[in-house]
């Protein structure tokens, strides 16, 4: 197992280190989905005691980012067709609201800084750059949420793109790489009647794209796929891409 641990962040607690050093890794799918997390393996790599572990672990597993399975225990939780439903119904209600208020809110000038953002977003199709391109398009999707000038919804926007995040970096190769042409040509629709300040059409299309992801993605799980174009029976070996950072190995016993 690897973990990668930011340079430069302060922490109040070892258990909020921990915390956020595991969610970190497990939105970026640096952790496989349904992969163990040995409780002294994490204590050994990080250097706590297995107490923050232990917290940390009960914290993720609020959050539904961490499960305990019988005869296994804690392991990051699987991606199933019900949580990616459930993420895209979640981002659909949030965001017909917000593209509502928003299309009323918005100053005229910023459509053309979304803009900006969505050539941004085209250049990195172009290029090949997925990942880049994902970030990208959280940052389009809650920059909308912002103009709604709803502090508490634009929070829950994010908490929400940050399980998006995860699944689209767990089957960036499988489903988003074939998805991201007809995505930007939502985003474009989407623009187009921000501009033209039509809420019907924003509401419409909101769903549209919402709906149209969410199959795309509970499409390729009903094949079994845990991410990574590998089957569930496929995943024995633990193994993590570092994110950034400093990497935490752990050596065999």
């Amino acid at each position: 197992m690897r973990l990668s641990v930011s340079e430069g962040m302060a922490y109040k607690t070892k258990q909020e280190f921990v915390y956020q050093t595991l969610r970190r890794a497990i939105l970026r799918c640096e952790l496989d989905p349904g992969q163990r997390l040995p409780t002294k393996e994490i204590a050994d790599l990080l250097g706590v005691s297995l107490i923050p572990v232990r917290e940390a672990l009960q914290l993720l597993q609020s959050e539904g980012l961490v499960e305990n399975r019988p005869h296994v225990g804690a392991a990051v939780a699987r991606i199933s067709g019900s949580s990616v439903a459930e993420v895209f119904t979640l981002l659909e209600g949030l965001e017909t609201v917000a593209v509502r208020v928003a299309a009323r809110r918005m100053p005229p000038g910023e459509v053309d800084t979304l803009a900006g953002l969505l050539a941004e977003m085209d250049a990195a199709v172009e290029e090949g750059e997925y990942e880049l391109w994902g970030e990208l398009n959280t940052r389009l999707h809650v920059s909308i949420a912002g103009y709604a000038e709803m502090p508490t919804l634009r929070e829950m926007t994010e908490r929400v793109f940050d399980l998006w995040h995860r699944v689209q970096r767990c089957y960036l190769k499988e489903v988003l790489v074939q998805r991201v042409l007809q995505a930007q040509q939502e985003h474009h629709a989407i623009l187009r009647a921000l501009r033209e300040r039509d809420e019907a059409e924003l509401e419409r299309l909101v769903k549209v794209h919402n709906r149209n992801a969410m199959e795309a993605y509970t499409n390729h799980l009903s094949n079994g796929s845990t991410g990574s174009g590998e089957k569930i029976e496929d995943r024995e070996r633990e193994q993590v891409t570092p994110g950034g950072g400093r990497d935490v190995t752990a050596r065999p016993a």
